[in-house]
């Protein structure tokens, strides 16, 4: 199935490519300084969630704590991982690259539960080339989102974000909710690290911060833990994919969503 698309907004790929996470990016304490007010998402409009990552440990750093709220308030949660990102640690081998997969999918399973969600969907798609696999991602998604009923939310990682893999599920989840009619929201990962609170490229105008409770704070807490192949050195010597300071901002500065 495939639908004629609007031009896509210009994506943010140079800008990521420009400051490896290594750099540090946008200090934490810059976020927390900001004085950007915004506007509370409202909770109370979502009746089924359907949250889409383009690796497995994105829908926990980006969404996991708004996810853990809608499921607690009785939400129905599915969770769609378009790849199982085998591409996070270069130069392995095909068997190293399949054993990585298997692992990332076993951590999937345990931070959606540590968020208090059912088992997720992987789909398999290859990781660092969703683009390619755009028009076939969109229509899994609409597979996925047909049935449900018209208070659904799709919340994938924001077609802006830098990583191309996260660009291009942001596209096809837009491409998936033109045709059910659900509403889309889209939550930044990497945008807070490349960015800055007063970026043009940011589309503030549409931007919400999630009400968060601290119990689910603290299930996203958890849940980031169960990623140790990112957040652990895969050799002695070896920087850890995601660094102790890339994930301590991605936990301090809350979720927002454009939509």
């Amino acid at each position: 199935m495939t639908v004629a698309r609007a031009e896509p907004p210009p994506g943010n790929t140079a800008r990521f490519a420009a400051q490896p996470l290594s750099g540090g990016g946008t200090p934490t304490d810059v976020w927390l300084g900001a004085r950007r007010e915004l506007p509370t998402l409202d909770l109370a409009g979502c009746a089924e969630l359907v949250v889409v990552a383009a690796h497995p440990d994105d829908e926990t750093l980006g969404f996991g704590a708004t996810s853990a709220m809608l499921a607690a308030m009785g939400v129905t949660v599915a969770v769609v991982s378009a790849s199982d990102g085998g591409a996070s640690q270069p130069g392995l081998s095909s068997r190293q690259r399949a054993r990585l997969e298997n692992v990332r999918r076993v951590e999937l399973r345990c931070a959606t539960s540590a968020l208090g969600l059912p088992e997720p969907i992987s789909l398999g798609l290859p990781d660092g080339q969703i683009a390619d696999h755009e028009d076939r991602l969109a229509d899994l998604l609409t597979d996925i989102i047909v049935g449900l009923g018209a208070r659904t939310w799709c919340a994938a990682t924001w077609c802006g974000d830098g990583h191309p893999d996260h660009e291009a599920v942001g596209r096809a989840a837009a491409v998936a909710v033109e045709r059910t009619g659900a509403t889309l929201l889209e939550y930044p990962v990497w945008m807070w690290h490349w960015a800055s609170p007063d970026d043009p490229a940011v589309p503030w105008d549409r931007a919400y911060r999630s009400p968060l409770s601290a119990s689910a704070v603290s299930r996203k807490h958890i849940a980031a833990r169960c990623f140790s192949s990112q957040l652990e050195p895969a050799t002695a010597g070896a920087a850890p994919v995601v660094p102790p300071a890339v994930l301590q901002r991605l936990l301090a500065v809350g979720e927002v969503v454009l939509r």
